[in-house]
């Protein structure tokens, strides 16, 4: 079938159109600033450029940083009253009391500490307190604050009293939108409760973007699924992403990690993603993103869903150059405005992308432009974009073995050569559009992190209860049942807690429903 897979970066939006495992054309288009006009001008490209029509194609995939970018830069976020589900306990760290003060200020509706919650066995904490509970909701109802984060102690060990109070919510505050923990983050109360307060302060985003992207696709007459990407390199059903926005926080680099794998036929290697403004760099193992053993910081706030292990910064065909005292290269971009202010497009702004036009890397604008720039110059600033590169690769490395290198995005073409600790340097066919060819081919994932007692059940029956939980996960996300497998499992025995209790993680991957 044909499927569309779009990315949407900080300065490039990457359409890519596959059928089956055959890439049949790729484009690439500047970023609006309503995002949505360059999903819809990348998807027309693509299509115009492989002569197909759009009532065949069965899928579009899109990957974005607008969640992302809104967190980081407190922009469109909706106030949150929190419910924390806790008893007498936890009471000494009240919910958000690590983030920072800016976004605390834009984001904190209101926290209400009730009776409730579990012990890791699943014991009461204390019985819930629905009275509580319906006061918050008068308060918050009366302040405006329609959206709502419900985090219970050890609601991973039991759901119920999350679910019940969910119910309470809703009934007392219709329309609300309501964000549970134990489908949001993992073991670790803080974190998972911060996860849950930044999904429900990007909901009504996440409903306006959705939204958005649907009209964009109608409008090109596409009358076939959308999916958005997530973190895990898997995608979601337009309708879980509206509700779980915080899902999408990492799928770029994720993205272009898949399409690097998919491209090369390598399982383990090094990627490599240099962009418009950032450069991505991270590690595959076995055909998808190593994930970091600590939770995400999403602007300054900890939280603990599973993202890539990718160092990220500042280096993209948009940096611009300074050299003053010193050469420097970025952090600064001159983002989707570069087509205007590079100096190879009669800009003002020497960039990176000059840099390499003069030395002959690249061929896009007037190089004559760029005669001003000396020899040396070029030489100086591609040497120090390249150690930079092979100075973080040096630290992502699980060792000092070389190992092979993907490089994609289009900003590569700042690279020459082999990359010191590299025993391969590759750039594959379509390396520029490698994100959004990710999104085009991925599956549908669904991931459980519970712990357990094992008293009075066997190890086997939790095991298949867990993974039960997140088949189920991915079906609500749009895969089909018969296509699903375990493709990762993980258990930590608890010595630290009586009751023979376990930790278990499970993953599962599915393709897309038909």
């Amino acid at each position: 079938m044909l499927r569309i897979g779009v990315d949407v970066g900080g300065t490039n939006t990457d359409a890519a159109l596959l059928r089956g495992a055959e890439v049949l054309a790729t484009v690439k288009t500047a970023t609006t600033a309503d995002v949505t006009g360059g999903v819809g001008a990348a998807i027309r490209s693509v299509l115009a450029s492989a002569g197909e029509a759009a009532g065949d194609v069965a899928g579009v995939m899109i990957g974005t940083t607008h969640f992302l970018n809104a967190a980081v830069e407190g922009r469109h976020l909706e106030r949150v009253g929190v419910l924390r589900l806790c008893g007498s306990s936890s009471r000494s760290l009240p919910p958000m009391i690590d983030w920072p003060d800016h976004l605390r200020a834009l984001v904190d509706g209101g926290a209400a500490l009730v009776d409730g919650g579990v012990n890791y066995d699943g014991s009461e904490i204390a019985p819930l307190d629905a009275d509580a509970i319906r006061a918050a909701c008068a308060d918050w109802t009366a302040r405006g604050i329609s959206s709502i984060a419900i985090c219970s102690v050890f609601a991973l060990v039991d759901a119920t009293m999350e679910n019940d109070a969910a119910a309470i919510v809703a009934e007392t505050m219709p329309g609300a939108a309501i964000s549970l923990s134990h489908r949001v983050g993992r073991t670790g109360l803080l974190p998972r409760e911060n996860a849950t307060i930044l999904n429900a302060s990007l909901r009504r985003l996440g409903v306006e973007t959705v939204g958005a992207f649907r009209s964009a696709i109608a409008e090109l007459n596409l009358n076939c699924p959308l999916y958005l990407t997530q973190n895990d390199g898997t995608l979601m059903s337009a309708d879980f992403a509206e509700r779980y926005p915080v899902f999408t926080m990492a799928s770029g680099p994720t993205n272009s990690m898949r399409g690097a794998a998919f491209l090369t036929g390598l399982s383990d290697a090094a990627v490599i993603d240099i962009g418009g403004t950032t450069t991505d760099i991270g590690m595959l193992v076995a055909g998808f993103p190593r994930t970091r053993s600590e939770g995400a910081s999403i602007g300054g706030v900890l939280t603990n869903f599973r993202v890539p292990d990718v160092f990220s910064y500042g280096l993209g065909g948009g940096s611009i150059v300074r050299n003053e005292e010193e050469l420097t290269i970025g952090p600064d971009s001159v983002g989707f405005h570069l087509p205007q202010k590079a100096l190879c497009f009669g800009g003002d702004t020497l960039t990176a992308t000059d840099i390499a036009v003069a030395s002959g890397l690249a061929e896009m604008g007037d190089k004559s432009k760029l005669a001003h720039i000396t020899p040396e110059l070029v030489a100086r600033g591609l040497a120090q974009m390249k150690s930079s590169i092979e100075a973080v690769l040096d630290r992502m490395k699980p060792s000092a073995d070389p190992i092979p290198a993907i490089l994609v995005g289009g900003g590569s073409v700042l690279v020459d050569g082999l990359l010191e600790g590299t025993s391969s340097s590759l750039k594959p066919d379509h390396f520029g559009s490698a994100n959004a060819i990710g999104a085009a081919i991925a599956q549908i994932s669904g991931e459980v992190d519970s712990v357990v007692s094992l008293e009075g059940i066997t190890r086997a029956q939790a095991l298949e209860s867990v993974v039960a939980e997140a088949t189920a996960r991915a079906v609500e996300a749009g895969a089909a049942p018969a296509t699903i497998t375990l493709v990762e499992v993980e258990e930590t025995p608890l010595a630290y807690l009586p009751g023979n209790a376990i930790r278990i993680a499970a993953k599962v991957i599915g393709d897309l429903q038909a």
